[in-house]
């Protein structure tokens, strides 16, 4: 019988086709030689170049930048510690060349361990995947006083393309608080005047999009996009989020206290909504169970508690400015906090240790050459 380096290669490419996630095409990559030379690096190429064109005539680059969250955990041949995983985001501009970000935030981790590995081997752990993030960013510094199609400063961006990267679509929040989309072979984004967004998501094959208010449409893709309605407004708070857990569509509701030194606002509690898509109306759910929510500062994802050593469910992970130290920009907890459903206590990251230590510090077994004794 032939050895697993032998096998035909569109039977390959067929297995690489069907995984679910980047890094397990990588470890799949990582069998052998000749797999490592014949599978690709990637199966979903994102566009390179996004040429943004102002009204003034001027024009600039745009590239699209895509990370992954994930989750590292030890082997499962290795006994399991109170600090057996850590959640990171992987930023890769360049094949096999990654930032380490915080997941919550923009902040690419520093003041590693001295040990720590420039070269990072994902496949000594095992990795899931619990979501993605795509970010707008300058090719070159924008010239200062251009026209604002450019300024995507918002920074919420979904995204989708055809398996061969030839054709996508791309939707994000303009500066003005509208919807824009951005196509394959368009040469300016295109504002949606319908309505003004607070958040939106790529969920089960649609673009959703939500207002301050909460009311809640799918934005389908056409010339011109039509919108449809899903749910209606909801009385409550001040920003509206969305985010998917357990495979459902839920949206967080935020409430701020109106004026802190009238330069920022404090998040002070949240209320949870699930949308129940045959009423079209979003339900206000009470106990998450299991699932954690993350709101980070360009995208949302969920996780299981229990994959967690020391943390308890029910609770939500938020990003807010209030908690940035002045002057300080700390690598792990600036600007993070947490909110417990059940009890309603909140507070800074820094307050809540078994919280923290599931983003900082890493572990000891993650840049350690042996992980036997962990």
């Amino acid at each position: 019988m032939a050895g697993w380096s032998q096998l035909p290669k569109d039977l390959l490419l067929l297995i690489a086709q069907r995984l679910n996630t980047h890094f397990d095409l990588l470890s799949l990559r990582s069998v052998c030689s000749s797999w490592h030379a014949f599978i690709p690096y990637s199966l979903h190429p994102l566009p390179s170049r996004f040429p943004i064109l102002p009204t003034n005539g001027t024009s600039w680059g745009l590239y699209l930048s895509r990370r992954r969250i994930l989750h590292l955990r030890l082997p499962e041949s290795h006994c399991q510690s109170t600090t057996s995983s850590w959640l990171i985001k992987v930023e890769e501009d360049v094949p096999d060349m990654a930032h380490l970000v915080n997941p919550l935030s923009t902040f690419q981790f520093r003041h590693f361990p001295p040990n720590f590995p420039k070269n990072f081997a994902f496949s000594r752990f095992r990795v899931s995947e619990l979501g993605q993030e795509y970010v707008l960013q300058y090719m070159n510094h924008r010239p200062s006083g251009e026209a604002d199609e450019g300024s995507l400063h918002k920074g919420k961006v979904t995204f989708s393309c055809t398996s061969n990267g030839d054709d996508f679509v791309m939707l994000t929040i303009h500066v003005s608080g509208k919807l824009a989309m951005f196509r394959h072979g368009n040469k300016k984004l295109t504002l949606i005047d319908d309505m003004s967004c607070d958040d939106l998501i790529f969920f089960n094959g649609e673009f959703y999009a939500v207002d301050k208010t909460g009311r809640t449409v799918v934005v389908a893709i056409g010339s011109p996009p039509v919108l449809s309605l899903v749910a209606d407004s909801v009385s409550g708070g001040n920003k509206k989020s969305l985010v998917e857990s357990n495979g459902e569509l839920l949206m967080v509701d935020t409430y701020f206290d109106q004026v802190i030194h009238r330069i920022m606002e404090r998040a002070v509690r949240f209320k949870v909504f699930k949308l129940d898509q045959i009423r079209r109306v979003w339900v206000e759910i009470e106990n998450l169970g299991d699932q954690i929510l993350f709101l980070g500062e360009k995208s949302a994802f969920s996780a299981v508690a229990s994959a967690f050593c020391g943390c308890a469910g029910n609770c939500i992970y938020y990003t807010n400015s209030f908690f940035f130290p002045c002057g300080q920009e700390d690598d792990a907890y600036t600007g993070i906090g947490i909110f417990n459903l059940e009890n309603g206590n909140m507070g800074p990251l820094s307050s809540f240790p078994d919280y923290a230590k599931v983003i900082w510090p890493p572990p000891a077994w993650v840049y350690t050459d042996n992980i036997r004794g962990v």
